[in-house]
């Protein structure tokens, strides 16, 4: 099919400044500590030997996206011996994540550019044999290139906001003409599915959200004893990936709190580390005493605030909070993952801002798992509860966790499903 003008013109502009766009990003990248003998990574050039065998490519965006796959790959890695993977995301966070976390034969390459030169490199270097697309990752000249070579594409997970649905619906042949490509699409939810198939897409199915089958987050076991002794069974919640005005909301109802329960804790966890600076700055004008975890600041029985300004240890802070404050939900992100939180038999707190995973929210709050609040005192008013209440929170806990234990049925079904759709079944056996 040949590519709509739209698509033409933009792939002669990214082609033309691919070269300025790579020295920003690597410049980007080396200055958030990655290894200098990685950046050529983003121009295509491969750091790694192609394994022997078919290779499973996947493409995921940032941190939350490459996380939820990984339990995808171990699945189908352990009911395909012979099969390996190669995982590639764009970020310094999302290599620093998921370094230690990959499963058994798979590996983690920088995304290329989306310039043909350095498309077209690292497709004839990892000659993959399948390529699986999450959430909302669409380059067009990837996907463009990765067709052309008659590769099978599919897209799970995927979301399309009413705000991004409405911009495609500008450019609908355009948007065909992307997505189109795709053998097979699986949505998060009935609403991005409505849109696709407004767009024209009716192959476009919704399914189970990845990140409810993404299972708990790992965690550092001796960390999570030391900590423990740390805390020496004080009271404490969790205000999990703030946003700017976000922190504003969480140090307001902890400080209110502390009248009734002086020795309460606050573990705040800020979606973006590097802005440790302006929390801490936030903390000191309310009065709070406070460590920081980046500098190795320990907890005492006069820290009131503990900044958890630090990648990776997130799971660690779910299994160590009986209460839960997900963020991005009091401003107009749209929510974070509960389900990470579920798992952990954390029990849930949050706005009213929850579009990203509108029904996640809703059957947890049906199933009494989490509760929806508006503002700083709304949120006092639910925490004292849960904290006056013991039984209660035990509750709610337990109905988080078994929320949690509901969604593992689906990732067998999506592993046949991908299986199925991408003919994987009759895969050759492709060796470099």
């Amino acid at each position: 099919m040949h590519p709509p003008g739209l698509i033409r013109l933009y792939a002669g502009v990214a082609d033309l400044i691919a070269p300025l766009a790579y020295r920003r990003i690597a410049a980007k990248l080396k200055a958030q500590g990655i290894n200098p003998a990685r950046l050529p990574e983003r121009m295509g050039h491969a750091r790694l030997a192609r394994p022997k065998g078919s290779l499973i490519w996947f493409h995921a965006a940032s941190i939350g996206e490459s996380l939820s796959v990984l339990r995808l790959i171990s699945h189908m890695g352990a009911a395909n011996a012979d099969w390996r993977f190669l995982l590639t995301t764009g970020t310094a966070s999302s290599a620093e994540v998921v370094a230690n976390r990959l499963p058994a034969r798979c590996v983690h390459q920088f995304a290329p550019l989306d310039a043909r030169a350095a498309l077209r490199r690292f497709l004839d270097h990892w000659q993959p044999t399948a390529a699986i697309f999450v959430e909302s990752e669409l380059w067009p000249q990837m996907l463009g290139e990765t067709h052309t070579r008659g590769i099978p594409m599919a897209l799970i997970n995927a979301r399309l906001s009413d705000k991004s649905a409405r911009r495609w619906e500008r450019f609908p042949k355009t948007a065909r003409h992307v997505l189109g490509q795709f053998s097979m699409i699986q949505s998060q939810d009935a609403r991005t599915t409505a849109h696709l198939h407004d767009l024209g897409l009716s192959h476009a199915q919704t399914g189970q959200n990845l990140k409810s089958i993404a299972g708990s987050l790992p965690h550092d076991a001796a960390e999570m004893a030391r900590l423990r002794a740390d805390f020496a069974d004080r009271p404490l919640w969790l205000a999990a990936s703030t946003h700017p005005g976000e922190d504003e909301i969480m140090l307001r109802a902890h400080q209110s709190l502390l009248k009734a329960y002086p020795d309460l804790l606050l573990i705040l966890v800020p979606r973006h580390p590097e802005r440790a600076g302006q929390i801490e700055a936030l903390r000191a004008a309310h009065g709070l005493q406070g460590a920081n975890r980046s500098t190795g600041g320990r907890i005492t029985p006069q820290t009131q605030v503990y900044l958890a300004d630090t990648l990776g240890e997130t799971g660690l802070w779910f299994r160590l909070c009986p209460i839960t404050c997900i963020c991005g939900s009091f401003t107009p992100v749209g929510g974070h993952n509960p389900y990470e939180p579920a798992f952990a038999g954390s029990a849930i707190i949050h706005g009213e801002h929850i579009a990203n995973f509108a029904q996640a929210y809703a059957d947890l709050d049906a199933s009494t798992a989490a509760v929806q609040v508006k503002n700083a005192g709304g949120l006092a008013k639910a925490l004292n509860k849960l904290l006056s209440t013991p039984a209660e929170l035990d509750q709610m806990r337990q109905n988080a966790r078994t929320f949690a234990a509901q969604q593992e049925g689906a990732l067998q079904d999506l592993s046949t499903t991908l299986t199925k759709a991408l003919s994987l079944h009759h895969i050759p056996d492709t060796a470099s």
